[in-house]
């Protein structure tokens, strides 16, 4: 079982699904940064149980060279979308992506499946397969 298994497990016990992992660098600090979601939202209380769970899981199998701050958190309103689980549970919601030309497309994400995923823009539907999205995210209108 690999680092991102054993999370995944720790996050399920606490009643959330892990959304992604991210290990980056900010303001000289490392951090290991986990994504959690649950109906309804996640709470800083979740947050903070699903810390405690997997604080000694990253004790054993470390996540970085070197001293790193880990956090938990909710990916927000406005998150990216790496894999068709993503979309899928995005399905309903305002969508951008771009793909390898530099192209975007905005609209609402009106079907997801393992292959491709189908756009209400305002030209029509477009649908786009995962091998030519470059990057996706969700976006809020204020």
């Amino acid at each position: 079982m690999n680092l991102e298994e054993s999370i995944e497990i720790a996050v399920k016990g606490c009643g959330a699904e892990l959304y992604d992992i991210v290990s980056l660098k900010e303001n000289d600090s490392n951090i290991f940064r986990v994504y959690v979601t649950q109906p309804g939202g996640i709470s800083l209380d979740k947050c903070a149980e699903i810390s405690r769970m997997i604080s000694p899981i990253l004790d054993i199998e470390e996540p970085m060279q070197g001293k790193y701050n880990l956090e938990v958190s909710s990916p927000g309103i406005e998150r990216k979308l790496k894999n068709p689980q993503h979309f899928k549970s995005s399905l309903g919601e305002k969508i951008k992506l771009k793909d390898f030309e530099k192209n975007t497309i905005k609209g609402e994400l009106i079907a997801a499946d393992d292959n491709e995923v189908k756009i209400k823009t305002e030209h029509g539907e477009e649908i786009v397969t995962y091998d030519e999205i470059s990057s996706a995210s969700t976006y809020f209108e204020w």
